[in-house]
C-alpha cells in the first residue's frame, strides 16, 4: 500500500475515533506523525498543551511537551513505542494480568506510584497524590494539608433503604460509613434504648471494613419476619470527632397470591 493511501486510511480512522473519548483516539494522531522525521528541536514552534491533569511529558522526539496520560489510562509499556502515550507525573505504566477478566487481553495502564492518601486543603481525603493533582490541576499555588487521610466525623455514604416484606421472609438493611479515625457502627430500632441484636435470635448484625478506604459497611438482618418487626431501624455511627445516623423503614405487608 502506498504511503498516501496509508495516510488516507488513518485519516478515516481518526475521523471515526472522534466518536470516542479523547483519551483513546490520541494514539491515531501519534501514528499519523510516525512518518515525520524529528529533525532539529525548535522549542519556539512547539504548541503549549492545555488541560493536563497529570502534567506534561516530552513527545516522541524528546522536544515538545504534550499531556501525560492520567491514572487508569492505557499507556505504552515500552518506552520505545509512542501510540498510547507516556504516563504523567507520579505515574508509571504497569501491566496487571491478574485484574483482567476472563477472556480479556490485559492492557497496560497508568498507575499512581504512591497509594498513600492525601488530605486536601478543603479537608477532603484523596486516594493518592495523583487524584489530588488531578483535582487541582487548574488551580495554582495549592498544596496538600498533609499526607494521610483527613481526620473528620463520620459521613454515611450509603444509608439504609426502606423495604417492604411479609411474614416469614428475611430482610437486610445496609449502611456504609467513612471517616478517620475509623468509625464505630451500631444498630437500633426506633423506640428502643437497646442496641441490636441484643438477645433476639432472629436478628443479627455484621460489619467489615470497606469498600472504600477508611470506610466501614454494616448490615442488619432480620430472619423469619414477624409483623412485630415492623418499624424504623437506625444506623448509628461515631468516632471522636462526631456522630451521625440514618434510618430505613421496614413495612409489613399482607402477602398476595403472586407472593406465594
Amino acid at each position: 500500500m502506498k504511503p498516501p493511501v496509508v495516510t488516507a486510511v488513518l485519516v478515516v480512522l481518526v475521523q471515526v475515533s472522534h466518536g470516542f473519548p479523547a483519551l483513546y483516539h490520541r494514539g491515531w494522531w501519534r501514528l499519523l506523525r510516525e512518518g515525520d522525521d524529528c529533525g532539529k528541536c525548535e522549542l519556539a514552534l512547539c504548541s503549549e498543551p492545555k488541560d493536563c491533569p497529570a502534567g506534561t511529558v516530552l513527545d516522541r522526539c524528546g522536544c515538545c511537551p504534550e499531556c501525560g496520560n492520567v491514572e487508569g489510562q492505557i499507556c505504552d509499556l515500552d518506552q520505545g513505542n509512542h501510540f498510547y502515550g507516556q504516563c504523567g507525573d507520579n505515574l508509571e505504566c504497569r501491566l496487571d494480568a491478574d485484574e483482567a477478566r476472563f477472556g480479556e487481553v490485559p492492557e497496560p495502564q497508568c498507575v499512581c506510584k504512591s497509594q498513600e492518601s492525601i488530605c486536601g486543603p478543603e479537608g477532603k481525603t484523596y486516594e493518592n497524590i495523583c487524584q489530588f493533582n488531578k483535582a487541582y490541576a487548574t488551580k495554582r499555588n495549592i498544596s496538600m494539608k498533609h499526607k494521610g487521610p483527613c481526620e473528620s466525623a463520620p459521613v454515611i455514604s450509603v444509608p439504609p433503604q426502606d423495604v417492604q416484606n411479609f411474614t416469614g421472609n428475611d430482610v437486610i438493611f445496609g449502611c456504609e460509613v467513612s471517616a478517620y479515625p475509623m468509625p464505630h457502627l451500631e444498630w437500633k430500632k426506633k423506640g428502643s434504648k437497646m442496641f441490636l441484636p441484643g438477645d433476639d435470635a432472629h436478628i443479627s448484625v455484621q460489619a467489615r471494613g470497606g469498600p472504600q478506604k477508611y470506610g466501614v459497611t454494616g448490615w442488619l438482618q432480620i430472619q423469619g419476619l414477624k409483623k412485630s418487626d415492623e418499624g424504623i431501624y437506625i444506623c448509628h455511627t461515631k468516632n471522636k470527632y462526631g456522630a451521625t445516623y440514618a434510618s430505613g423503614l421496614y413495612t409489613w405487608r399482607f402477602p398476595v397470591a403472586e407472593d406465594r
